[in-house]
């Protein structure tokens, strides 16, 4: 057996959304996400309903290996949502979001995602999620999706990059 002290790292940002959580919160979904997200295209989602729901897969396609999403949490009455990624041979993250009210037809998004690494590639790949790193690619999302529910249509942005 071997144990080991995790190699991890966690980024939380507060996004300012102009939109009430019911909005928001049912954009957050795999499918809807098409809609507004820039560059994304899951290869695959596994759903009952057909949107995000417990249980849901999506698998977005990725370098070295594609990510496998599940969605562990999704609750809209509270507004929470939790989803594992998993990137085989590389990294395992837990990502929640949790909406709240800002406001009259506002409310803040805090998402954090978590990561550990699963060898030496998830490593180098922890070590650039920086912070810097990480700001950027939630300020592009956050300006794709106030965009989106201003004028229902997809800003057409250069992709930041989530990273892992």
């Amino acid at each position: 057996m071997k144990i080991e002290k995790p190699n991890r790292v966690s980024r939380s940002f507060t996004q300012h959304l102009c939109a009430p959580p019911e909005t928001v919160f049912a954009l957050l979904c795999p499918v809807r996400q098409a809609e507004w997200v820039n560059d994304w295209r899951p290869k695959l989602i596994l759903t009952e309903s057909g949107s995000m729901e417990p249980g849901c897969v999506f698998i977005t396609p990725g370098i070295p290996e594609d990510a496998l999403w599940l969605v562990t949490d999704h609750d809209p009455e509270k507004f929470h949502l939790e989803i594992i990624k998993i990137i085989p041979g590389v990294v395992i993250g837990r990502i929640t979001i949790d909406l709240a009210v800002d406001g009259k037809d506002a409310c803040t998004a805090e998402i954090t995602y978590a990561y550990t690494s699963l060898s030496d590639h998830g490593d180098r790949a922890l070590e650039e999620f920086t912070e810097a790193h990480f700001r950027s690619f939630m300020e592009v999302w956050e300006v794709e999706l106030n965009h989106f529910i201003t004028n229902g249509t997809k800003l057409e942005v250069r992709d930041a990059g989530e990273g892992v």
